[in-house]
């Protein structure tokens, strides 16, 4: 077993070492939030992520996982460094690298033994080679035994712990062979395909994994808009196309389109670096651009069967970008709402993990404690994110406590048929229901 110090405890650090820990390594999760450290020490979770406090508790009690602020507690003995830190987006879509530096000089200036470092973090192409830069530059003709590979992470929050424990496969990118092979170790108990490869390839399988799902997304919510005028059900045509064993049906759901902290980030600083190279990444602006039309469209639907949203009620249920997180990162219900309140609408919003997050974010939305005070009183419900507790709610109530009772399920969760013939007036995404202004 290794001795492992990860730097960065958001979504991918912590998940990484506490999985790690659960392997049987020794584990420092380092970061520089005392506060979140501080939590995590009591056993609480600065996040929400199915099964993930139950095994940070199981291994701290077992003595395998530890938290600390301290970078020299921290990389003491470890034989591998990674590095899970932030790389948030700039104004073009360009990474923010900045969280990255200052991890690759604490390990420059404190480790005094040989060392793997390990690149966690979604970064450009080249940064695997930066980082080796930044580290020889630190230490200034004092040479650290020292090598870099990159291991892109590819955990869907929500389903976190399942994808580290039961990978696809996993991706190891280095000039270093033997270093990538160490790296591999650590994962061999998973008994999954591990792929080495350079470190530049191992950084763009990442961006180029995203993106590819990102597209699909995109595909099929503009097949929905066709769907739609033309009459035909998206989620048939879907599940007509996911039969072939070409395509399959994974990423075939049309909606509000995809947030969160990968998609939106990373096929954005993939065009801006395909646009810094002298490529053109229309397929990629085109992706963007749908996505962005998508909630637009669902605000059009409702204006158009309301005849106005001035200071008509909307009632949203799902603020998270995705079930199973709390995380509202680029969430479609916040441009939903946002786009909602600018003409002149009162929002009121229910989430089942997100509404500490949102509280912050949406001062003027009325957060309640249920799915049935959000339709009290509205004139019209949207199903923003598709929550399991959703599938199931007293419609019979609902009609009889909204105002209007128009629903736009823009997650195409319930069933057209059943909802109409309780009196509502439904709209979902692409299932040929055109709607013609109201009067």
């Amino acid at each position: 077993m290794s001795k492992i110090c990860v730097i960065g405890t958001g979504y991918v650090g912590l998940v990484t070492g506490a999985c790690f820990a659960d392997l049987g390594n020794t584990v420092t999760c380092l970061d520089v939030d005392a506060s979140r450290i501080e939590r995590l020490k009591q056993g609480i979770m600065p996040i929400y992520e199915p099964g993930l406090e139950q095994i940070v508790q199981q291994n701290v009690r077992h003595g395998r996982l530890h938290f600390t602020t301290s970078y020299p507690e921290a990389l003491k003995d470890a034989e591998f460094a990674f590095i899970a830190v932030g790389t948030p987006s700039g104004v073009d879509g360009e990474a923010d690298l900045q969280y990255v530096r200052q991890a690759a000089e604490a390990i420059a200036d404190i480790v005094d033994h040989p060392i793997v470092v390990v690149n966690k973090s979604t970064v450009p192409v080249g940064t695997g080679d930066w980082v080796a830069e930044v580290i020889n530059r630190r230490r200034a003709g004092k040479p650290l035994d020292f090598s870099v590979v990159s291991n892109p992470e590819f955990l869907r929050e929500g389903s976190a712990i399942n994808d580290f424990m039961m990978p696809d496969r996993v991706v190891l990118g280095s000039l270093d062979r033997n270093a990538a092979e160490k790296v591999a170790q650590l994962y061999q108990s998973l008994r999954c395909p591990i792929m080495i490869t350079d470190l530049r390839t191992a950084e763009m399988i990442k961006y180029a994994s995203n993106a590819f799902l990102a597209t699909r997304i995109s595909f099929i919510n503009e097949i929905a808009n066709i769907c739609e005028e033309l009459g035909a059900d998206v989620r048939e045509v879907a599940r007509g196309m996911g039969l072939d064993k070409r395509i399959g049906p994974a990423f075939l759901d049309a909606g509000l389109g995809w947030g969160g902290s990968c998609f939106p980030k990373d096929v954005k600083a993939l065009a801006h670096m395909a646009v810094l190279h002298g490529t053109h990444p229309q397929l990629l602006q085109a992706v963007m651009e749908i996505n962005r039309n998508q909630r637009r469209r669902v605000v059009v639907k409702l204006r158009k069967a309301l005849g106005s949203l001035d200071q008509k009620v909307i009632g949203v249920l799902g603020l998270s970008f995705k079930p199973n997180t709390d995380d509202i990162r680029e969430a479609p219900a916040l441009e939903v709402i946002h786009l909602l309140e600018n003409e002149g609408a009162l929002v009121k919003a229910y989430d089942p993990q997100a509404m500490d997050n949102a509280r912050s974010v949406l001062p003027r939305v009325q957060l309640v404690d249920t799915p049935y005070q959000v339709a009290e009183g509205a004139d019209a419900l949207v199903l923003a994110t598709e929550w399991n507790e959703f599938k199931q709610l007293d419609f019979d109530q609902i009609y009889h406590s909204m105002r209007q009772p128009i629903i736009m399920d823009a997650r195409n969760l319930w069933d057209p048929d059943k909802l109409r013939s309780l009196g509502f007036t439904y709209f979902g995404i692409g299932r040929g229901n055109s709607i013609h202004p109201k009067g």
